[in-house]
């Protein structure tokens, strides 16, 4: 059985080493946040639109709408979009409407910062609407460290009890 003095000195050993990870997270990340876009048709407007929200941003990215049918175009000319300031002043809900869409035809909404970049996809056909999603995180120093946060508390935390007991 392990003696109060070592249970105690585990415990603080495993704060810490929870600790240097969310400090590497945070180093690793900076303050910034992204989240996955949700794309569906808009009910709001009078013609045929796609609307695409994602609730958590910042810093502030861009939005650029594509189409797989029209390669290359550019669809700022038809296209809406908005930041909104979460209430808690930091982040920001993203918002972009996508006017005059042609049905059959697959739409992307690609929202990116420095920091991830996240697709929303969605195909509107006469009988049904397909969805797809994908976020990619573009900071390779944020991707390692978060990576290597993860191993280390695999491989320390549980050895922690284990310990506590010799």
């Amino acid at each position: 059985m392990a003696s109060l003095g070592q249970v105690v000195f585990w415990s603080i050993i495993s704060i810490i080493i929870i600790l240097a990870g969310a400090i590497a997270f945070i180093i690793g990340f900076g303050i910034s946040a992204f989240s996955i876009p949700e794309v569906n048709v808009d009910s709001n407007a009078s013609s045929e639109s796609l609307r695409c929200e994602a609730p958590r941003w910042f810093p502030q990215p861009t939005v650029v709408w594509a189409s797989q049918v029209d390669q290359g175009a550019n669809f700022s000319e038809v296209s809406n979009t908005s930041f909104e300031l979460n209430p808690e002043n930091v982040t920001m809900k993203v918002v972009s409407v996508l006017y005059n869409v042609t049905i059959n035809t697959t739409y992307s909404c690609m929202i990116e910062n420095d920091i991830a970049k996240a697709t929303g996809d969605i195909r509107v056909t006469d009988s049904e609407i397909k969805r797809q999603s994908h976020l990619q995180l573009l900071n390779s120093k944020a991707s390692l460290c978060l990576s290597s946060f993860v191993a280390i508390s695999w491989v320390l935390l549980p050895l922690c009890p284990y310990l506590m007991l010799k």
